[in-house]
This record gives structure tokens, C-alpha cells and sequence, in this order.
């Protein structure tokens, strides 16, 4: 079966000529570094990917996850997988060197999240998570919880979970019923958790969940709800009072290990306050929004799989006489899944590079404008990459045709893991919500404004200035109307309003990536060419009816 491949052409392309890398690396915090440096981290991470993970992930999807006893066990070649991962530092990549990490940018690690995603998507979950546990220690995490738990996350030594879902509390994150006992300078949990990510596995002897409860005496919903660190083994080296109840078993995934788990079936598990009673979900969004971004990029990479899987398959298959790579429609079935999958993909390089400008520029308003364009930027990127990638893996599997719908292939279980992307970390109808009941209207539109002022700049230049920013007008206007709409109105029409979003920003992307190429013909461009040219005839012009359903 194929393995994956990283396009570093595509990658290298986006980073360097379209987004300009340079920028961020003149910053302060990136001086140190350099473009020569960060190819070789790229090339590096491409060999590791599709050497080392893309060849167990057909043995992850036919193997699964399993527990026994409360013990689970991953995948053949996944456990030592991880270790050589951890080993060569893959874990650390984005996070500050004064915790031990890399020191990388966004951007880069965005583009390398991609990598480990396509080779193999199960197994990419655990460091996403762990990633997103980073994150909000070091936003929100006391000294001494950094200076326990912070370095052995960030090497890899231990991983992270999000324990967010029960079964009666899903989107409705306000009913979670886990409790939260105080008792000195701890707490004691009891409640059970659902669908956790990576709950329980066999890499590391610790784990630590994050986990929402609810104090004693707390507010009803989501203003009671508090967050806790709740570690696999305590401090000497004891088991919490944490239980695997079993590992779920589902459509996709299979290599990463699902868990229901118990808290606090003896006398609780022992947790630590993060921050203060009754804010957890403040602090847990700062998870939420990485894995959100990070989720999107997962339908990046399985869209780019696909597309490798389809392009291999209809160059060799031969019907009629000649390879159905050569037939009209197989030829619009893959530049259809190309372009797609390219104009997501800058999109969420830039949204990395609005991550670095956010959180490192010395100009504190240039921190805060990208700051606005990143929060409303990544709901749009997790809806419509995530739908991006099982359409176009099911668009593949229209390429290979009736042997695409077997498994062996790989394109059955490409499209069987990518519907999951669609649904966790917030549905994508809960995206759109999101988008259409927040983002668009808090400071009274300040977040969109930064945004479309600064598109309109990014695409001057382009031979498709015009048509690009013909449709930014659309979604000026679609956002103005939908910005006056009642509440049940504006959140029915929320998913066409986010669709139309990601198309136009596209769209941007797309003329930014025409400008870079200039007058350069050869091999890469002249194809790169011809996809940004489909994009603008055949699927930029989805804003006009997408524009009409919003404003009707």
C-alpha cells in the first residue's frame, strides 16, 4: 500500500514565497533561527512521516486499541513509534526553549502537524492533545503546577488528554455532573468521562488529564464548572483512582485508543485546581481553540493522502486504452481535490503566522490585530477543512472506483478517519455558531474588521484582484446582514455564512499564492498554476449562491 509523502514542494512554496517565513523570523523571539535551518527540520520531519508512521498506519487501523484489566494496549509498532518520536524531539517542536521545546514558529509546526497527521492519523492524536495540555499550563497554570508538569509534557515524557465530555453533557458542556471535592490542597474527583482522545495507552507511565468538574456548592452551568489537573500516577508513583471502562469501538481511528473512564470510583481520584473555582471553561478553551486548529489541519492532511492515493491509482489504471488519469472527468476529480486541499492549507500556515505576529511582534496593536484575525480565522478553517477532508477523500474514492470501496486500497479507511474530524472538538455546526454568534459580533464587529481590511491588502497584485475581492465584498455584506438577523435566523443560516467564509479566504489565499509565483513556468508552477486557475472558475464562484442563501 502507498505510503504518504509530505509536498514539500507545496509547503516550502507556502512558507517561504507566499506567507513569508522571513517576517517571523526576524522577530525577536525567532532571531536565532534560520531558513536554512528550518528546510532541514522539514526535510526531516517528511522522512519520519512517511518512513516511520505512514507505513503502521494500516497496521493501526486493522490492529486497533484494546484494553484489558483497565490496562491498554496500542497498536504493533505504535508504542516504539512514539518513543523515536519523542527521542528526536518531534513533541517539543513549537513550545519555548526555556520549557524545553524547540523554539519553533507556529507556522513551521502548523505545516509539520500536517505531516504526522497524513502518514498517520491515529497516531498524530496523542501529541496533538498533549500539545493543546501545553498550551494551557502555560497560559493558565500556577508556578509550581509549570514546574511539575510542563518539561516532561513538552518532551513527550508524559502525555495529555482533554476531559471535557460525559454522556448527558456534550455540546451542552454546562451539564457536566463530574464532582470536584475539596480537601486540602487538593481536590476529589468522581464522575465519568467520555470519548477521551488517547484516555489511556501504553506509551508513557503517566498521563495527565484535564479534566472539568463541578465544586461543591458551584453555580448551574457553565459559569460552576471549574478545571483540574487529575495525573495517571501520583507523585509516589502510585495509581490514581482513575478506571478504564473500555475502549470504544468506531468507524475510524481505530489506532487511537478512545477511552470511557472512571474517576473516583474508591474514595476519588486526586486532582489540582487549575487557576480559580468556577472559570474552567475560560481556561479550557485555550485548549480547545489549539485543538481546533489542529483538527483542521488533520483535514488538510488526510485531503493531501487522498489526493496521492487517487493521482498513483489513475495514472497506472488503464481503460479504453489509455491511464483514467487522462479522462475528462478523473482530470476535474483531481484538481477539484488539489485545489481544495491547497487553499486550506495556506490558509492554516497563515493562521500560524497570525499566531507568531500575535504572540511575539513588538508592536503591541500589530499583536492584537492578528490576535483578533487568528480567533476568528480558526473556526472557519476547522469547518470547512474538516469537510474538506471527507468529501475530497470521498471524491478520491470516486477516482478509484469500485475497488475504492474495499479496503485494499487504503482510500476506504482514509474517508472512514476523516469523518470524525467533522464532529470532535466541537461539531461543525457548533463552529459555524461560534463564528455567527461571537466572533462576528463582539467589540462590535472589531474582529472582522481587522480581518477584511487586511485581506483586501493581501490580494492587490494578483491577475485576480478583482474577482478576489469582488467576493470579499460578498462576505462583507453576507456578514452585515447576518449581523442583523434574530438569533434562530442567524444560527440556521450559520453553516452557508462559514462555507461561503472559507471560500472567499481561499480565494485570498489562492490570489496571494498567484502573486508569488510571478512569471515562473516550470514544472511545480505551471501546475500550481493551472490549480489556483481552477480554483477561481470553478469554486470561488460558489460565494454567489452561498451569498444569496445568507442575505435572502
Amino acid at each position: 500500500m502507498q505510503n504518504y509523502n509530505a509536498p514539500l514542494d507545496d509547503i516550502n512554496f507556502l512558507l517561504n514565497d507566499v506567507l513569508k517565513l522571513e517576517d517571523v523570523l526576524k522577530l525577536t523571539k525567532y532571531k536565532d533561527l534560520s531558513g536554512s535551518l528550518i528546510n532541514a527540520v522539514l526535510d526531516e520531519a517528511s522522512k519520519f512521516a512517511s518512513k516511520r508512521l505512514s507505513p503502521l498506519n494500516v497496521i493501526g487501523d486493522k490492529q486497533g486499541s484494546h484494553s484489558k484489566d483497565s490496562v491498554t494496549t496500542t497498536p504493533e509498532g505504535f508504542k516504539e513509534a512514539y518513543e523515536q518520536f519523542v527521542k528526536n524531539g518531534w513533541n517539543s517542536v513549537p513550545f519555548s526553549t526555556e520549557a524545553g521545546g524547540q523554539g519553533l514558529p507556529w507556522m513551521v509546526s502548523t505545516a509539520i502537524s500536517e505531516m504526522w497527521s497524513g502518514a498517520n492519523f491515529a497516531f498524530a492524536l496523542c501529541p496533538l492533545l498533549t500539545q493543546g495540555a501545553v498550551e494551557l499550563l502555560e497560559n493558565h497554570g500556577s508556578a509550581a503546577q509549570k514546574e511539575k508538569y510542563l518539561r516532561k509534557l513538552v518532551s513527550g515524557e508524559w502525555t495529555g488528554t482533554m476531559c471535557l465530555t460525559e454522556s448527558a453533557a456534550g455540546s451542552d458542556i454546562g451539564a457536566v455532573r463530574t464532582v470536584a471535592k475539596k480537601e486540602g490542597d487538593k481536590y476529589l474527583i468522581k464522575g465519568q468521562k467520555i470519548f477521551i482522545t488517547f484516555g489511556d495507552h501504553d506509551y508513557t507511565d503517566n498521563i495527565i488529564h484535564m479534566v472539568l468538574a463541578r465544586c461543591e456548592d458551584a453555580p448551574e452551568g457553565i459559569k460552576g464548572i471549574s478545571l483540574f489537573i487529575v495525573p495517571k500516577a501520583l507523585e509516589d508513583g502510585s495509581k490514581n483512582d482513575i478506571r478504564v471502562i473500555s475502549i470504544e469501538q468506531k468507524l475510524g481511528i481505530h489506532g487511537s485508543p478512545t477511552a470511557v473512564l472512571n474517576f473516583g470510583d474508591e474514595n476519588g481520584a486526586v486532582g489540582y485546581l487549575v487557576g480559580e473555582e468556577n472559570h474552567g471553561i475560560k481556561y479550557m478553551f485555550t485548549m480547545m481553540n489549539n485543538a481546533r486548529l489542529a483538527v483542521g489541519v488533520e483535514g488538510i492532511a488526510i485531503a493531501e493522502d487522498s489526493l496521492q492515493k487517487a493521482e498513483s491509482f489513475a495514472a497506472e489504471r488503464v481503460q479504453g486504452g489509455l491511464p483514467i488519469a487522462k479522462y475528462p472527468d478523473v482530470k476535474r476529480m483531481l484538481i477539484t481535490i488539489r485545489s481544495q486541499t491547497e487553499a486550506m492549507r495556506a490558509l492554516s500556515y497563515y493562521i500560524g503566522k497570525c499566531i507568531d505576529l500575535s504572540r511575539n511582534h513588538e508592536d503591541e496593536a500589530v499583536k492584537e490585530k492578528y490576535k483578533e484575525i487568528t480567533d476568528i480565522l480558526i473556526p472557519v478553517l476547522k469547518a470547512n477543512a474538516t469537510d474538506m477532508g471527507f468529501f475530497m477523500s470521498s471524491e478520491s474514492m470516486q477516482v478509484f472506483g469500485g475497488v475504492g470501496y474495499v479496503e485494499d486500497y487504503g482510500i476506504a479507511q482514509n474517508l472512514r478517519d476523516s469523518r470524525i474530524a467533522m464532529i470532535y472538538e466541537g461539531t461543525n455546526g457548533i463552529q459555524a455558531m461560534d463564528l455567527v454568534k461571537r466572533k462576528i459580533i463582539i467589540n462590535d464587529g472589531r474582529l472582522f474588521e481587522s480581518l477584511s481590511v487586511e485581506v483586501f491588502e493581501l490580494v492587490q497584485g494578483s491577475v485576480f484582484e478583482d474577482v478576489v475581492k469582488d467576493a470579499i465584498g460578498k462576505l462583507v455584506n453576507a456578514t452585515s446582514e447576518i449581523r442583523s438577523m434574530d438569533d434562530k435566523k442567524a444560527e440556521f443560516k450559520a453553516y452557508y455564512y462559514t462555507r461561503l467564509f472559507g471560500v472567499v479566504m481561499g480565494g485570498v489565499m489562492m490570489a496571494m499564492s498567484d502573486k508569488a509565483i510571478g512569471a515562473d513556468e516550470s514544472g511545480f508552477f505551471k501546475l500550481k498554476r493551472r490549480t489556483i486557475k481552477f480554483y477561481m472558475d470553478f469554486l470561488l464562484p460558489e460565494v454567489n449562491y452561498l451569498h444569496e442563501i445568507v442575505v435572502r
